[in-house]
């Protein structure tokens, strides 16, 4: 009697317990991340990107249905990373769509989602020795108060494995999720001024790259042509905007335009300069006799970068690391469009050390020039190098396509790492202290605010390929169909000269995944298939028998 009172009172305590714990943990809620890389937790720069919704923000999936593992795995860490903005605002609300189960709607469902940007993809599978292909839309639709933003799941990547891809994509989600949320609740605040009349790129082959920086700030163009006639409004003016940027000038700046520039920079205002000292486009090349003459080309700015720190030298980088220029070979009809080894466009492999370039894919580079850091106050970063197999060529110099042809001798390329892209920061003094000013200003000053600059020895890094008239993506060749980091790079620049480098932060955040290797699987899918499903059954079938054998031994006594 005595025992079953003390077994009733346990049961009680236990059902009593488990009431309260259940109480406690409907108002006391808990997410512990146990990864090593902590890839389920949100940064804070992720995080304040949510923090202001206030009414329902929706986000449509379209990563669903049956495909390969690699995939599946893409749209499990989507769903995690949702959840966890979820969490975080309950205003975050997220689901998965297929619009691929239905036979009868799926073309259709397609071409509408084609038409608005989000273009289906074809992937490999790879089952019994024979590979298919299945389509996924690795997309999702985020909507907050009106507005609708397009997030890409896959960042793709010309040759890469799907292992690479899907790896790539999960360190790439976070980013791009915070970046869209960014889009559609954070209003545009800062401005950009696009420098005009000194030759500059023409709109077209900056449209790709202005068209991103517009998702985030207010964009203008500016010209310096009222310094002659009205100096100091268009100090004023300029002084307006957060940042410049000034991609390839191809003529000369008069001292009232540098001075101009040089006051805006000691008022605080930040600059990205892509600018080169020599002469030379691929497109002086594609000629009958495919030959040009590389020559120096003087902007007037030696003075400008020199006092702030830097040098842009009249010289061409020679890089064996390189993008492949694209011929055609053969006559007439026979003719064929082949990638061949191009020293002239180097691709630069970037500072793992600083936000701005962490996990960047080349930077390519077209005619580069090369830049020497010089000592000053101001605190310099190499942001990109050429590769160990660099040398540098002064010019004139003739530049053929017949380089082509040549067996280049690795000997001769003993320059190695030579500085392509530098990032100024700190307090700048201006060219003009202790020199004749060109115009008298009331509030002239010779050391700068706290400021940043960033010079990129080739105008070409902005440069987006043109195809009938057509922008194309920048950092894609449209021909060899190879992406590289340029867009990136320069949307991380930019983003780090405004201070608003949250979201460069969200990038540096490396995500280790463990994939499983497709041809152990193929060589081993049977061992493991006999190991996982005969090896339980045997085992189960000899404890069976030990089982009976002792138990009839035992009872038959």
């Amino acid at each position: 009697m005595l025992k079953s009172k003390k077994n009733i009172i346990i049961i009680v305590i236990t059902l009593v317990a488990l009431v309260v714990i259940n109480i406690i943990s409907s108002y006391v809620y808990q997410r512990v991340d146990l990864t090593q890389d902590k890839r389920y937790t949100l940064s804070n720069e992720a995080l304040k990107t949510v923090e202001s919704v206030d009414s329902p923000l929706i986000i449509d999936v379209f990563l669903e249905g049956e495909f390969p593992s690699e995939f599946r795995r893409l749209r499990d860490e989507t769903q995690q990373l949702l959840e966890e903005f979820s969490v975080s605002n309950s205003h975050v609300k997220f689901q998965f769509i297929n619009p691929l189960a239905d036979e009868k709607t799926r073309d259709q469902n397609i071409q509408q989602l084609a038409q608005r940007g989000l273009q289906p993809f074809q992937v490999n599978i790879k089952e019994n020795g024979k590979t298919s292909q299945e389509v996924i839309i690795p997309w999702a639709l985020a909507s907050y108060n009106e507005q609708t933003v397009i997030v890409p799941l896959i960042k793709n990547k010309i040759g890469a494995t799907d292992q690479e891809l899907v790896n790539g994509s999960i360190q790439n989600l976070e980013y791009i999720f915070a970046e869209a949320f960014k889009k559609l609740v954070t209003p545009k605040q800062k401005k950009i001024a696009v420098l005009r009349g000194n030759g500059q790129l023409k709109d077209v082959y900056v449209a790709d790259f202005l068209k991103k920086m517009s998702e985030h700030y207010f964009l203008a163009p500016f010209t310096l042509d009222s310094v002659s006639s009205n100096p100091e409004k268009t100090l004023k003016d300029i002084e307006n905007y957060d940042l410049i940027i000034s991609a390839k000038p191809s003529e000369r700046f008069s001292e009232e335009e540098k001075y101009v520039l040089d006051q805006y920079t000691m008022n605080g205002g930040k600059s990205l300069w892509l600018t080169e000292s020599i002469i030379m486009d691929r497109d002086s090349l594609l000629n009958e006799s495919g030959r040009g003459v590389a020559i120096m080309k003087d902007l007037n700015l030696n003075d400008f970068f020199f006092k702030y720190g830097v040098r842009v030298n009249p010289v061409i980088v020679n890089d064996l690391y390189s993008a492949p220029i694209t011929l055609a070979i053969g006559e007439g009809s026979n003719s064929q469009f082949q990638p061949l080894q191009w020293p002239y466009s180097p691709l630069a492999a970037s500072n793992p050390n600083h936000p701005i370039t962490t996990n960047l894919d080349p930077v390519k580079f077209d005619f580069a020039s090369q830049i020497d850091t010089l000592k000053n106050g101001v605190d310099k970063t190499i942001l990109l190098r050429s590769s160990k197999l660099s040398k540098l060529q002064g010019v004139p110099r003739e530049i053929s396509l017949e380089v082509v042809t040549q067996e280049p001798n690795p000997e001769e390329y003993n320059q190695p790492n030579q500085t392509l892209a530098v990032l100024l920061e700190g307090q700048f003094t201006s060219v003009y202290d202790k020199r004749v000013k060109p115009f008298k200003i009331q509030d002239d000053k010779t050391t700068s605010k706290d400021t940043k600059m960033i010079v990129i020895a080739d105008g070409d890094v902005i440069k987006n390929e043109v195809i009938r008239g057509q922008p194309q993506e920048l950092g894609f060749e449209f021909l060899t169909k190879r992406k590289f980091g340029n867009k990136e790079f320069l949307e991380n620049a930019v983003n780090y000269l405004l201070n608003d480098d949250g979201l460069i932060n969200i990038r540096t955040k490396e995500v280790k995944l463990a994939f499983l290797d497709p041809e152990k699987i193929e060589e081993q899918k049977s061992k493991w298939q006999i190991i996982n499903i005969v090896l339980p059954l045997v085992i189960l079938g000899v404890f069976g028998f030990l089982f009976n054998f002792f138990r009839r031994k035992k009872y038959s006594k």
